[in-house]
């Protein structure tokens, strides 16, 4: 027996980038709470396959696109009857060899902000009309703690989270007088393969072992140990539900304290 309370019992809702890592615990945890989901992603098989191990309705979908947009909203209007809650959680690491402020190509720096940036704003853009219709509803922008803290050896990747930070607050205060919140979370090192990528990266870049790197990297989290997706499942399905009802324009920062030595 499911004893688990259903905080977001009937709330229709959105996760962008939900076939794997970060958005599939989000899409899990919501199901588990009572939600409707709908999950998106780029990767085709990946996005029906768990959809299908985990019981929620899915779109291949291209975030930059931004005439796919509407047809998400329909799609999720059509099979739930409205849309209260926008996770836009697809985004991008690092494109190519060069990450530093030096090195970065301008492909790069274009193609990460597309998605972490423009794909973003485009959701937003998209669910505010229908939301608003409806009387309210939450937007949850997956942001990082690179936001909050210099990142040359991620430049692209950290100047795009700032401006999903930004675009956060800009959203809360012209959705507040219809009842749309609009908060921005911020992970520190959770362990998912985009993360472990980034270290498999660091260590050859160093050209030191990969356990080193794992080391290295989490002694720099005052806590001691990486998050787990389920840290950050827990922070977004509180932000999507009516417990939060109070909570808009702000950064919830998810990072073992990472922010607090840096």
């Amino acid at each position: 027996m499911n004893t688990t309370p259903q905080r977001l019992s009937n709330k229709a809702c959105i996760v962008t980038g939900g076939a794997r890592g970060l958005g599939r615990a989000i899409a899990e945890l919501f199901i588990e709470h009572g939600a409707q989901v709908l999950i998106t992603d780029i990767n085709a098989d990946a996005v029906g396959k768990t959809a299908n191990e985990i019981g929620a309705s899915f779109a291949v979908h291209d975030v930059c696109d931004e005439e796919q947009w509407s047809k998400i909203i329909d799609q999720c209007q059509n099979e739930f009857g409205g849309i209260d809650v926008l996770v836009s959680n697809a985004g991008l690491a690092g494109i190519g060899d060069g990450v530093s402020p030096e090195d970065t190509s301008l492909r790069s720096w274009q193609q990460t902000f597309a998605v972490n940036v423009e794909g973003v704003f485009l959701g937003c853009r998209a669910v505010i009309p229908p939301m608003r219709k409806a009387g309210g509803g939450s937007i949850i922008n997956m942001s990082s703690v690179a936001a909050m803290t210099p990142t040359p050896f991620l430049t692209a990747y950290g100047a795009s989270k700032a401006a999903v930070a930004h675009l956060s607050t800009s959203i809360a205060l012209h959705g507040a007088p219809d009842k749309i919140r609009c908060n921005s979370v911020h992970p520190g090192q959770v362990q998912t393969d985009m993360h472990n990528g980034l270290v498999a990266d660091a260590a050859a870049t160093a050209g030191a072992p990969v356990e080193a790197v794992q080391e290295d990297f989490a002694a720099r989290i005052p806590l001691g140990e990486f998050g787990l997706s389920e840290d950050i499942a827990n922070m977004v399905s509180f932000l999507a539900s009516d417990e939060s009802r109070y909570v808009t324009g702000a950064q919830m920062v998810v990072d073992g304290g990472m922010q607090l030595i840096n």
